[in-house]
């Protein structure tokens, strides 16, 4: 797209009053789903390198499910869901590591790494990044997060290293399991005292009625979502993303956002600009704590 020189001088204009107020803080963006094709990773690490330039502090946490499900399907095996969360036995566990930690995040630290030496490939099992359980054996090797460790990230930022993390943890014997990314971004958000976290996904936010994009919700509070999903109005792979937001508000994160990953530098649109993109969410309280725009 051609700007003319007024245009380009209103945008970065618009931006400036984001940029310091943005700039040395931590947020946490959890990339993954359909939006990982080529061309998507190659706008995406671009933007997260902008991000870094201008102060910013990003953190990268990425699933891979789609990988993960294609993978399968090569070897004969079909995927099972729970709630939204994968069914790992062992030989999809075997798949998951090597697909989340050999492929994707290889993928994505290169693509950022062509801007410069940036990015640092993490995965939860390293420096004990992420220690989890298996307490759902309908799951099998699917990991409920205890504890994390953040201080390799704390590490990485402090050398204005950007990590990237693939959600394969460990139990207390260094038996490795799968987690969902959303789950682990919202709970490093809150250990990490981010900002901001944002979840990208393949539909424009949370929507009142899944079936209807005009019933977006453009803002939201912890309470409203517990309410739905108490109810039964969010199922499938929505919950993950949903429970995620409300952890990492419940846990000092500003704000949480849901939004397109497909839609061409989403996260600028939501952190440099004044337009409000996707689904908020902010404290049931505007006192507790202030709310970012």
């Amino acid at each position: 797209m051609s700007l003319t020189p007024e245009a380009t001088a209103a945008v970065l204009t618009q931006a400036l009053p984001y940029i310091q107020r943005f700039s040395g803080s931590t947020v946490v963006v959890k990339y993954g789903g359909s939006a990982m094709d080529r061309d998507h990773l190659a706008r995406f690490a671009a933007d997260i390198v902008l991000m870094h330039s201008v102060g910013i502090r990003p953190i990268v946490v990425h699933g891979g499910g789609p990988q993960i499900g294609e993978m399968m399907g090569r070897l004969g095996l079909e995927p099972r869901f729970v709630d939204g969360l994968r069914v790992t036995d062992a030989e999809t566990l075997d798949i998951a590591r090597m697909v989340l930690v050999g492929r994707v995040n290889r993928d994505i630290v290169s693509a950022i790494n062509v801007h410069g030496p940036l990015a640092v490939g993490v995965s939860g099992e390293d420096a004990g990044l992420i220690q989890a359980r298996a307490d759902n054996p309908e799951l099998g090797y699917v990991g409920t997060v205890d504890t994390v460790n953040t201080a390799i990230i704390d590490r990485l930022l402090d050398e204005s290293l950007i990590p990237v993390v693939s959600t394969i943890g460990a139990d207390a014997t260094g038996q490795a399991l799968n987690i969902n990314a959303d789950t682990v971004a919202g709970i490093l958000a809150g250990a990490l005292d981010a900002a901001k976290a944002v979840f990208l996904t393949d539909v424009e936010g949370l929507l009142a009625d899944p079936d209807d994009p005009s019933t977006l919700i453009s803002a939201t509070t912890p309470s409203a979502l517990d309410e739905m999903v108490g109810t039964g109005a969010l199922a499938g792979g929505m919950i993950p993303k949903v429970e995620a937001a409300v952890h990492a508000v419940r846990h000092g994160v500003a704000s949480a956002h849901m939004v397109n990953g497909t839609t061409p530098h989403v996260l600028l649109l939501e952190l440099f600009t004044d337009a409000g993109v996707g689904t908020m969410v902010c404290p049931d309280s505007d006192q507790e704590q202030e709310i970012s725009p």
